[in-house]
């Protein structure tokens, strides 16, 4: 472990309901092996699975919430 005391951790922020983002670049191990890179210096990945661009987020989760606060406000619950 001392190896990596010698350079800076990987930052991850979790955000409650949505992403998670990863200080990039990033390179993603999907379970059947395939590999995706990504460049950028803050990476969201998808922590739904809504995402069409799986494994990185591309806001799913947001369309998701609105349709279901929507139509409760339309119940009078909301």
């Amino acid at each position: 472990m001392s190896a990596n005391r010698d350079r800076d951790a990987t930052r991850i922020t979790v955000v409650p309901g949505g992403p998670l983002l990863v200080e990039g670049p990033v390179e993603v191990i999907l379970p059947g092996g395939d590999r995706r890179l990504c460049e950028r210096p803050v990476v969201a990945l998808c922590a739904c699975r809504r995402s069409r661009v799986y494994p990185f987020c591309d806001t799913s989760h947001r369309r998701r919430d609105r349709a279901g606060r929507a139509s409760r406000r339309s119940d009078g619950e909301g």
